[in-house]
């Protein structure tokens, strides 16, 4: 009888041990936040690159 318990709780252990995750997932949102601000101010400098570009070419005709 003993050991059937000695049994039942090294498996008991096993299976607790068995469900943890070894590595969890980091929690340091704030270094995406702002990796997300710099990738929404590339893609903004992109977009008006082209309208920059007329700007100056706008003003170049009226001096």
């Amino acid at each position: 009888m003993n050991f059937s318990r000695i049994i039942f709780l090294v498996f008991a252990c096993f299976v607790a041990l068995a469900s943890v995750s070894a590595a969890p997932e980091p929690r340091w949102k704030i270094f995406k936040k702002i990796e997300r601000v710099g990738q929404n101010v590339r893609d903004g400098i992109i977009k008006a690159g082209p309208a920059i570009q007329v700007l100056g070419t706008a003003k170049a005709l009226g001096k």
